[in-house]
């Protein structure tokens, strides 16, 4: 299967960045995508809604479903979930994109944030998962994707800011839970990681960090297609690197996703240079 025309991909916190990419190009094979996320009206700080997600996604040549759903509430996952079901039938796909991110270390973050992390970031991905896996599995070639990182214990990543390391870790361990559950019934459950810095709006807001030295969201869009598209059945428990994954569908050059390219890349977290 190279296209996901028909499929029906339910994004979250698919209203601008990564989660943007990954609908846009699934709207440009005829997808239908639920974009699931809480950005209902503009923010000055952070453009896109999912009123915008949903116009663009038409444009490209998708149909769209635009759903406010703050993902940390049962019943508006669940509800967000059945106006999916009602809209298109089904779903084939789910993409766990949204997350929280606060980089302070242990006294200067706020018990409010921590709980936000923890919240959005792994109890988040587990609820949209129970929600859509009785549906997954009644699809022909079921996946879910996952934006998270390889798994690991190294000290180095979690002394600077454990609040939010052990959130996003959350999402890989549920991940590699879920694959060993779900896996081997043919659901492919897996995750996918940015080898660089990727240049999103909400990256812009952390202080000393350089969108120029980072590539675009397309770079995650057209790695998660692969994913996506590929045969289920057997595929499943993998942590993938963007880059790692077009090189092994083909893709060699990928000069086009610097965002500045007379700027070194610097790697993203949890991942050595």
């Amino acid at each position: 299967m190279s296209t996901l025309a028909g499929k029906t991909l339910f994004i979250t916190g698919a209203s601008r960045g990564i989660g943007l990419a990954i609908a846009l190009r699934a709207a440009r094979d005829g997808a239908n995508v639920a974009i699931a996320a809480k950005s209902d009206v503009a923010n000055p700080k952070l453009p896109g809604t999912i009123h915008s997600a949903a116009q663009a996604v038409e444009d490209a040549g998708g149909r769209a479903l635009a759903l406010k759903c703050d993902i940390r509430e049962e019943d508006q996952v669940r509800a967000a979930v059945a106006a999916t079901l009602d809209t298109f039938g089904g779903i084939d796909i789910l993409v766990n994109n949204a997350s929280a991110i606060y980089l302070r270390g242990t006294l200067d973050t706020p018990m409010k944030r921590f709980d936000l992390m923890q919240q959005v970031n792994s109890r988040g991905s587990f609820l949209c998962a129970q929600a859509c896996l009785p549906h997954l599995l009644q699809a022909p070639n079921p996946h879910i994707l996952t934006l998270c990182p390889p798994p690991t214990l190294d000290p180095k990543w979690w002394g600077p800011h454990t609040g939010y390391t052990l959130a996003k870790m959350g999402m890989s361990f549920v991940t590699l839970g879920l694959a060993a559950e779900f896996g081997a019934q043919g659901v492919a459950i897996n995750a996918l990681w940015p080898r660089t810095l990727i240049a999103t709006d909400a990256l812009n807001m952390i202080p000393g960090v350089d969108a120029g030295n980072g590539r675009s969201p397309a770079i995650m869009g057209d790695a998660a297609h692969v994913i996506l598209t590929r045969k289920a059945a057997g595929f499943s428990g993998n942590f993938l690197i963007d880059d790692d994954v077009l090189h092994a569908a083909g893709i060699t050059d990928l000069s086009h996703y610097a965002v500045d390219p007379t700027q070194p890349l610097l790697p993203d977290l949890y991942l050595d240079a």
